[in-house]
């Protein structure tokens, strides 16, 4: 006997644990690669702060699918592996990179922060996949919003995991018609598809549900090059505008709020983004209930199930600047995860048909439902005000900021859907 354990069961403790040792050796003999997924983003330039942001997301639901095992394949269990490329946010670099997947062998592409990229991509993917069955590619988009991409553009082989110009707009728009101080409003948008489909919407939306309000301007600045956005806080002073509505992100949201609080704009800031990286704290205290975002998560959602999962995300990523969660994500992964085991196969096909009218119960806290018709997910969304860290609704802040957001409403997943145009040719096998 040694420490309580006789001699007899330390032997079978060895055998078996050199049991394990060699059925492990043999899983790797057998080959069982890892199933890779390709990040195609902006890496590095002005919105490498955005592109970090995203790998860390997509990381976190890689780590937490492969901690259960993997994926089930009809010959095992694999891991999966997140490839990740820099398309430093231009399509022209996306597409090379987009080769270079290809020739990898990877089936699964991912991308977002940029509609033209998501729309040049998909465009050269249904071309691969016409002239290549044998190396098809599957897209997955988590926040290119142009609503073309699930209406008139929409393709079989891709999938967006957010909610679109539209769908973000008419939240926001909910939420404005019930602000009977804001009488006019300006504008101001990033000068490429999304931000026009930004403006467009909200003009759209504006004459449905508050056609009082009048668009005092309505202007586009370039994308990632403006350094200094004081010219267009003095024109939206000018204009005499109660509120801005925007779609910007990264850098350029970050700066237009930055220039606000130094002009000391009083205004409201009717945002798609507000609450993103680094917003909050480049707005600080002017923007204490004067920033509005629409997000389809946020950390003060409330509940025991989506508590749980940003903890483990904090855990995860400790440092406060790293503690921007877009739950989306994540949980994107966890429906390709849970497609992949569904038809026990990573061919882009197989993976595309299980994803098809999928629904899954995002960890017990975010309901999501892939529509068969455009491959477009329907999911709850929030209009949310910032406020200081500690009051009312507002117990965590964004980034260590001390600022965060209270939900001012709530809009369940099937009130978020709107009609769609596509009429996507499927592939007959």
């Amino acid at each position: 006997m040694k420490n309580g354990i006789s001699v007899r069961a330390m032997r079978w403790l060895r055998s078996a644990a050199s049991a394990c040792v060699a059925v492990s050796m043999t899983a790797q003999a057998a080959g069982l690669p890892p199933v890779k997924l390709a990040l195609i983003e902006g890496m590095s330039g002005p919105f490498a702060n955005a592109g970090a942001m995203v790998e860390r997301n997509l990381r976190f639901g890689v780590e937490r699918v492969n901690a259960r095992g993997g994926v089930k394949l009809a010959d095992g269990a694999h891991p999966l592996e997140l490839v990740v490329l820099d398309g430093k946010g231009s399509s022209e670099a996306s597409l090379v990179q987009l080769r270079a997947a290809i020739d990898g062998k990877i089936g699964f592409v991912m991308q977002g922060n940029s509609s033209a990229v998501a729309a040049a991509l998909v465009a050269a993917i249904d071309k691969q996949n016409a002239r290549e069955p044998d190396r098809r590619v599957l897209f997955l988009n988590y926040s290119a919003d142009d609503p073309a991409l699930t209406n008139d553009a929409c393709s079989f082989w891709h999938f967006r995991f957010d909610a679109h110009a539209g769908m973000r707009m008419d939240a926001l728009a909910d939420a404005l018609k019930d602000d009977r101080a804001v009488k006019k409003v300006y504008l101001l948008n990033q000068d490429y598809s999304f931000g026009h489909d930004v403006s467009r919407e909200a003009q759209r939306a504006l004459k449905e549900k508050r056609p009082d309000i009048a668009i005092a301007g309505d202007e586009f600045h370039p994308v990632g090059r403006v350094k200094d956005f004081a010219p267009y806080i003095a024109k939206i002073r000018a204009n005499g505008a109660d509120a801005v509505i925007t779609g910007n992100w990264g850098n350029d949201l970050a700066l237009l709020v930055k220039a606000a609080r130094e002009q000391g704009l009083d205004t409201k800031f009717y945002t798609f983004y507000g609450n993103s990286l680094g917003a909050p704290a480049a707005l600080g205290e002017p923007g204490v209930k004067r920033v509005i975002a629409v997000a389809d998560w946020h950390p003060n959602v409330g509940g025991a199930a989506s508590d749980a999962y940003y903890r483990a995300f904090r855990a995860r990523y400790p440092a406060a600047a790293d503690d921007y969660l877009l739950a989306r994500m994540p949980l994107m992964i966890e429906m390709l995860a849970a497609a992949m085991t569904r038809a026990k196969s990573a061919d882009p096909l197989a993976v595309a048909r299980a994803l098809e009218g999928m629904k899954y119960d995002g960890e017990g806290f975010h309901p999501m439902t892939v529509r068969a018709d455009d491959h477009q997910v329907i999911q709850p969304l929030y209009v949310i005000e910032m406020d200081k860290a500690g009051a009312q609704g507002v117990a965590l802040d964004n980034e260590g900021s001390g600022y965060g957001f209270r939900t001012l409403l709530s809009v369940p997943a099937d009130k978020t859907a709107q009609p769609t145009t596509c009429r996507m040719p499927r592939p007959a096998r």
